[in-house]
């Protein structure tokens, strides 16, 4: 194994366990450990998650930024364009946020497609544009029958319409 794999594999190790310790809410450990996974070896996954447990903490515009970085290292990687939308969305920046929905629908790396449909029905929502919305929450369900959030946004804004 040659350094240049050491060095990533143990990038790897930090990343994760960054992860596990996001999601047991310790977000001051797992910043940290993110950081320390991108210091020894870069990854838009490492960045995107950076920028999530940011979001976790309302720092929204520290999220974006992570998210960008995410992008320029591998622009076909859809999750940091999901969430620049999402926390658009946040800041209640809708219409800033369709753009960056529609291009994680597009990303040729994106496996979980339902979560941007559900947002930009969102946004569109937000925005008063109902029909759109629910085409949009439509199209998340078609891909996912069981996304709970698209079924409940769906419900919701059916139950304002009637």
């Amino acid at each position: 194994m040659s350094s240049d794999d050491l060095i990533q594999q143990q990038a790897k190790i930090l990343f994760e366990q960054g992860y596990r310790h996001q999601r047991k809410g310790e977000l001051g450990d797992a910043i940290e450990l993110y950081k320390r996974s991108i210091a020894m070896f870069a990854t838009a996954e490492a960045y995107t998650f950076l920028g999530w447990s940011y979001s976790m903490m309302r720092r929204y515009d520290d999220a974006i930024e992570m998210c960008h970085k995410a992008i320029e290292l591998d622009p076909d990687y859809g999750n940091p364009y999901n969430d620049i939308g999402a926390y658009l969305l946040e800041q209640e920046k809708y219409a800033e946020a369709i753009p960056w929905l529609e291009k994680a629908i597009v990303a040729p790396r994106y496996e979980a497609r339902q979560y941007p449909h559900t947002n930009l029905g969102r946004a569109y929502e937000k925005l008063g544009e109902h029909r759109q919305a629910l085409r949009c929450y439509n199209e998340a369900l078609r891909l996912d029958p069981l996304y709970l959030p698209a079924e409940w946004a769906k419900t919701a804004l059916l139950g304002k319409l009637n």
